[in-house]
């Protein structure tokens, strides 16, 4: 007869503390992934078609927090930063924007908005 291996003892003192079980209390962990980062504009850009905006803000600032190089996240939060009526939110995605794609085909029309929004 083999005998079962027992758990070992908690640690004195310390009391287990089981996961949260409320996922809205829970912080959500960021590390570099690309595709994560495209999902998420994906999703905002559908929500900024039905004109949800807020949540299109969201999706968008994930993104960046996915991946802070991924231009289009930025070009797409200023744009709905704009539709916030947050110039200042829209001016820094911009320039973030143009940080990284300096030379898009785009360029020249995104810096005449954030000259608007000073």
């Amino acid at each position: 007869m083999q005998k079962r291996p027992q758990n070992p003892p908690a640690a004195a003192g310390k009391e287990e503390i089981p996961p949260e079980e409320d996922k809205s209390l829970t912080t959500e962990e960021f590390s570099f992934n690309p595709l994560e980062a495209q999902k998420w504009v994906e999703i905002g850009d559908q929500y900024f078609k039905k004109g949800a905006f807020r949540a299109a803000e969201g999706r968008y600032k994930g993104a960046t927090k996915w991946n802070e190089g991924y231009a289009q996240a930025w070009l797409r939060l200023g744009e709905v930063e704009e539709k916030l009526k947050d110039p200042k939110a829209a001016k820094e995605a911009y320039t973030k924007y143009l940080e990284l794609a300096s030379d898009s085909k785009n360029a020249a029309q995104i810096r005449k908005r954030v000259e608007k929004l000073k």
